[in-house]
């Protein structure tokens, strides 16, 4: 099957170790429409603290992804529509079973240089599946590589060999914790990669610095400097308003309505870049029954959750993730409110005027406004609602196995992987405990159909199933937010996770 390529504290002194604070900015609106060459560009993002790392097969912080976006590459990644684009494969192909996948390499040199072989992709690959590295975030979907015949092919090829057959294997080779590593490589003190910066330094909790990579290739950055800092929420706006920064990751809708009219300060917003929504435990009552599941799908108000917890910057969820990407089911009705239906579920589940545990956190923007306006829509449904709340720091590890209910929160990626992570029996992040032998079979099954229309309908298939019987209630699939100083050029829309996300290697500086 040939595949045809398409393509809080801590922030203050960290920029002031860099460069100090911005000068000369332009005018509102002004700004070169031609690249220039040169300077320092200072980004900040949530920060991670002493768990931040420059292993890129280890990431899952946003502030490590963008730092290791910068050093590293993948073999492939993801356009805005989630579909794989080439980066160190400039192509790809399969046998008329997607069981083998042959990669050619393009000619990429790492920053020691060392040239870019198959050797490297092999010896990534390895590296990332090693059953002795638990935090390896890929080696979950990435199972089903048969190493041992997996094989170099001539000079600039890879032949990647399954055990069972996979359509989507150059889509979960671009998803988190994939880049492509030297062959022996092993230390995350002295990263070094292909991609279009070379780390100088780098402390975790605080700040990362690399220098631009003159032999990338696909071409040196503009920027002579990239500087990725860590800082909460709060730091985050008072440094971009004030200049200390270019870019800040991840902002509230409220930081977007305050600097609506901030001639400093414009704010990049991607539409559907993600989900948010409610985990239903389905492996303990009430949840192992779907109609219990069901009635809260029906007594919440997507409408007012996503006006109150989003700002309105948001478009209604459907119980399903995905909304706008490939494999989505199109023509569903959108679930709307039914306070009666959902009270008539209750009472025949046992469930009316009973009470249901929700975990919660300030782990993330909106996750204890969310639960408070549930609580208030399921009492009007007769369902009583008692909240706890959890540590930030381990909430999404402990929401896995605590509560009835949690938050749910998931950013952007293939709708196949968010189901292989997410909702097989043995998923790492199976939040609703939903574990049925059949929906793995089935989704297994529709994996490996080479035949992009049959394998889209067996998805629907199994999406549907998911919608009907699943413990998710996906209320709402929120803008992302960044925000950049009017002295920055270059800075696209993009979900997180994808091939333009994070970039600054095609930023420039006014």
């Amino acid at each position: 099957m040939p595949v045809t390529p398409t393509r809080r504290s801590v922030l203050t002194a960290a920029v002031a170790a860099g460069a100090g604070l911005l000068t000369g900015c332009s005018p509102a609106g002004a700004g070169s429409s031609s690249p220039k060459q040169g300077g320092t560009l200072r980004a900040v993002f949530p920060g991670a603290g002493v768990k931040e790392t420059m292993d890129p097969h280890a990431q899952r912080q946003f502030v490590d992804i963008a730092r290791h976006k910068a050093v590293f590459d993948k073999l492939v990644d993801l356009d805005a529509a989630l579909r794989p684009v080439p980066r160190l494969a400039r192509s790809w192909s399969s046998d008329d079973e997607a069981r083998v996948w042959r990669f050619e390499l393009r000619e990429a040199r790492f920053h020691d240089g060392h040239v870019l072989d198959a050797d490297d992709v092999l010896y990534s690959l390895s590296r990332i599946l090693d059953p002795k590295a638990g935090d390896h975030l890929a080696k979950n979907s990435l199972s089903h590589i048969d190493l041992a015949n997996c094989r170099a092919v001539g000079k600039h090829g890879v032949e990647i060999a399954l055990t069972r057959p996979n359509a989507e294997l150059p889509s979960q080779l671009a998803m988190t914790g994939t880049p492509v590593v030297r062959d022996g490589w092993d230390d995350p003190r002295h990263p070094v990669g292909t991609g279009p910066f070379r780390c100088v330094a780098f402390t975790a909790g605080r700040s990362f610095t690399g220098r631009r990579f003159d032999d990338h290739w696909n071409g040196a950055p503009h920027l002579d400097e990239v500087q990725i800092l860590s800082a909460e929420a709060e730091a985050r706006a008072a440094a971009v308003r004030s200049g200390e920064v270019h870019y800040a990751h991840e902002m509230t809708p409220t930081f977007a309505r305050t600097v609506e009219h901030d001639s400093r300060v414009r704010v990049v917003a991607t539409r559907r870049s993600g989900v948010q929504g409610f985990a239903l435990k389905t492996d303990r009552p009430p949840f192992d029954d779907p109609d219990a599941a069901m009635a809260v799908k029906l007594l919440v108000d997507r409408e007012r959750l996503v006006e109150v917890v989003c700002s309105g910057r948001a478009e209604l969820g459907n119980d399903l993730y995905g909304k706008g990407y490939t494999y989505y089911p199109d023509g569903l009705e959108q679930r709307e409110r039914d306070v009666a239906e959902a009270r008539r579920l209750l009472r025949r589940t046992g469930l009316y005027n009973k009470k249901v545990s929700f975990y919660t956190s300030t782990a993330a923007d909106g996750f204890a406004q969310a639960a408070h306006l549930f609580t208030e829509q399921a009492g009007e449904a007769g369902l009583k609602v008692e909240i706890t709340n959890g540590p930030p720091e381990s909430y999404f590890t402990d929401a896995l196995s605590t509560g009835t209910v949690t938050n749910h929160r998931c950013g952007a990626m293939t709708i196949p992987t968010y189901i292989s992570e997410r909702l097989l029996s043995g998923a790492p992040q199976n939040a609703t405990a939903w574990r049925h032998a059949d929906f793995d079979d089935a989704f297994t099954a529709a994996r490996a159909v080479v035949n992009d229309e049959t394998r889209t309908r067996r998805y629907r298939s199994v999406q549907t199933t998911l919608r009907e019987r699943g413990g998710l209630v996906l209320w709402g699939h929120p803008e992302w937010l960044n925000a950049v100083s009017r002295t920055v050029q270059g800075v696209r829309e993009a979900p997180p996770n994808t091939v333009d996300w994070a970039r600054f290697d095609t930023v420039w500086l006014d």
